[in-house]
């Protein structure tokens, strides 16, 4: 319900958010709607972003296991 209320709720949460310039923070920065994105931090400023370090940044999201604020299970073997 709160998402209505909010200037972005017509457009899908953002999947990545890609932090640049070496800052470790997001600066209150589309807090409600990147609750499960995943983050990427670079020490490249966003000008010098170049397309090989996009499509490597990309490459690095698509192995990541999105699990949406849930537990990854463990299996126990009983021995």
């Amino acid at each position: 319900m709160f998402s209505t209320y909010l200037y972005t709720k017509d457009y899908p949460d953002p999947e990545l958010l890609i932090r640049t310039s070496g800052e470790y923070r997001i600066s209150n920065f589309l807090l409600w709607q990147i609750s499960y994105s995943e983050l990427y931090f670079t020490d490249t400023y966003w000008p010098e972003l170049s397309v090989e370090e996009f499509n490597s940044i990309i490459e690095s999201y698509c192995k990541r296991d999105r699990r949406f604020g849930g537990l990854k299970e463990e299996r126990h073997d009983e021995n």
